[in-house]
């Protein structure tokens, strides 16, 4: 038995938008039709209603001609124009109920289509930005989706266009069958005519679109990295790479926009020759007494009202191929897989604190302590993090339990990995924060405390209530990167991973924080990402990673007396020639 849902719940966004047919671009335009099939068939009918009331009007008028004009009746001829004008108000309420439907149909198809995205993205997780770029998202939300939902406008109009065309056949028949024989030539001649244009305008649009969407990634990687390249010189260059691929573009719009202005003016102009020649044909046959004046006026009125279906005819035409492609980037995007997914027989967690130890590069986090990870290269060192996270499948144990067999939803919950360049979501500064609704306010001020955050919030207008722009992009980098170690600390995880949290900090800023953290985080389990002697220096444990591997292991002091390497790297080569334990006691000092 098929239960129901309530009213409310049917409206978008859904709880649950269903689970999209995922064999092709036609199927998932299928789905759509299938999971609001009610309001499409309702749709349908308005729009059947609609168009086949378009040729009524016609009709009355031949009668009123007829029947009123040329008898010299005006009884008849007010009859008929007053069926005239009472049809006149039906048709424009009949066309208000299509026209409402198939905006709930298409905003139906449009949001339906977002919900499925976005819940697949982030199921995707750190996999998305791997395989699909800032660009082709972006043409998603802002193109895309537009295109499916104008796409299931031919499922009510289309249909009704379909009828329409029916039913003005079988009243030109009624009238005139050579009349009748060029009118249902004509109109597919029409659209045959219009065919080989709509192919090029597609496969030119095509072509465009891909190079947009790979010229606005390209503008996103420039305005990320936009401080790096000035401080490397490369913002020129960039930038010259950008207005030479802009160019080109510049120019494939122009091919498109080309294409577009003669289907629009063939769309437009052929219909109104067609209609003039059908006129000429049906004024010479009234002249020669073959019709009356009244079908005269009734044949002109019903290629007039043709008019409607042919409109809708090409419309379709450019639309379903228009509406394939971006459903094909749909499915593309909804067909990707995570990199790491639960298996058939998860495994629990330890359910108290445990050691985390990673095979391939030999690290063991112990429970409880503050750890530090030291790489020349962070994508090693990243790679070890992917690991202990499960971002990727891999050897890794917990507690002995090896990671691969624990569930996704336990990982995220009890590990939490905070990137130095995560984003920082656009709203209130309390919202950028807090990872959840039920912080108290004391709660956010020790977080921004050990993130030596407070100047931030004293120094905004509203304080906590003050708005964050997307990424933070009216705060410095520093106080984006602290902002960022707060919402991690707030979360308050009982594994926690920081990744580079203070590089864009200065020395005394670097130092206060990294002793907060350590007193925040007294207890837990914490891995640092770093090579700044200011945080390691507080790190109970040092790992040395060289090519993937542990090289060594022990506190900050002793791995700056006994390697070299260690030393070259996170004194990045400066005083080498002094003794080892002296470097390491101004360290210490520096650090405090």
């Amino acid at each position: 038995m098929i239960r129901r849902r309530p009213a409310r719940e049917r409206r978008v966004p859904y709880g649950d938008p269903g689970t999209p047919d995922l064999r092709g671009p036609a199927r998932y335009l299928w789905w759509l039709v299938v999971m609001q099939r009610g309001r499409i068939l309702l749709g349908s009918l308005w729009g059947s209603l609609w168009m086949c009331a378009l040729m009524l009007p016609p009709y009355l008028m031949s009668r009123a001609v007829d029947d009123g004009l040329r008898r010299r009746d005006t009884d008849a001829l007010l009859f008929w124009v007053a069926a005239v004008l009472l049809t006149g108000a039906a048709i424009a309420v009949l066309g208000i109920l299509r026209h409402r439907t198939m905006t709930l149909v298409r905003t139906d198809a449009a949001y339906r289509t977002a919900q499925v995205v976005v819940r697949h993205v982030t199921r995707l997780g750190a996999t998305l930005p791997r395989k699909v770029s800032a660009g082709e998202l972006g043409h998603l939300q802002a193109g895309d989706l537009g295109r499916i939902a104008v796409t299931l406008t031919i499922t009510g109009p289309g249909v009704g266009a379909v009828i329409a065309y029916a039913a003005a056949a079988v009243l030109l028949f009624t009238i005139s069958g050579v009349l009748a024989a060029v009118v249902l030539l004509g109109v597919p001649l029409l659209a045959v005519t219009v065919g080989p244009l709509l192919g090029r305008l597609h496969g030119a649009e095509s072509a465009y679109r891909d190079r947009q969407g790979a010229l606005t990634a390209l503008a996103g990687d420039i305005v990320s990295g936009l401080a790096v390249l000035s401080g490397i010189g490369g913002k020129a260059a960039f930038g010259a790479r950008y207005r030479e691929r802009s160019r080109a573009l510049l120019a494939d719009g122009y091919r498109v926009a080309s294409f577009t202005s003669w289907v629009q003016a063939i769309g437009a102009g052929l219909p109104v020759v067609f209609l003039a020649a059908v006129t000429w044909i049906s004024a010479r046959m009234a002249a020669a007494g073959t019709i009356t004046v009244g079908e005269m006026v009734a044949v002109y009125g019903y290629v007039a009202a043709l008019m409607a279906p042919v409109a809708f005819f090409v419309e379709g035409a450019d639309d379903l191929p228009r509406g394939l492609v971006a459903a094909r980037r749909v499915v593309r995007i909804l067909a990707l897989r995570p990199d790491v997914e639960d298996g058939a027989d998860p495994a629990a967690a330890p359910r108290g604190p445990a050691p985390l130890h990673d095979p391939r590069s030999g690290l063991t986090l112990e429970p409880g302590r503050m750890a530090a990870l030291v790489s020349a290269r962070l994508d090693e060192a990243r790679a070890v993090v992917d690991r202990l996270a499960r971002h990727t499948d891999s050897d890794a144990t917990w507690g002995g339990t090896p990671l691969s067999r624990v569930g996704l939803d336990e990982m995220r919950r009890r590990v939490v990995v905070a990137d130095h360049d995560a984003h920082l979501f656009a709203g209130s500064l309390r919202s950028a924060v807090s990872v959840r609704d039920d912080h108290t306010d004391d709660e956010l001020a020790g977080a921004l405390r050990a993130a030596v955050a407070e100047d931030i919030v004293e120094a905004l207008p509203d304080g906590l209530g003050s708005r964050l722009e997307g990424q933070g992009r009216n705060v410095s980098g520093g106080q984006r990167q602290r902002l960022r170690l707060a919402r991690a600390l707030l979360a308050d995880p009982e594994v926690l991973i920081l990744v580079e949290p203070t590089s864009a900090l200065d020395a005394h800023t670097e130092a206060t924080a990294a002793q907060r953290v350590l007193e925040a985080r007294q207890g837990r389990t914490t891995l640092v990402v770093s090579t700044s002697p200011l945080v390691l220096d507080r790190a109970a444990r040092v790992s040395y990673l060289v090519d993937g591997e542990v090289a060594a292991t022990g506190t900050h002091g002793e791995l700056l007396a006994a390697h070299p390497g260690y030393r070259a790297l996170v004194l990045r080569g400066s005083d080498e020639a002094e003794p080892a334990p002296r470097q390491a006691a101004l360290t210490e000092g520096t650090s405090r």
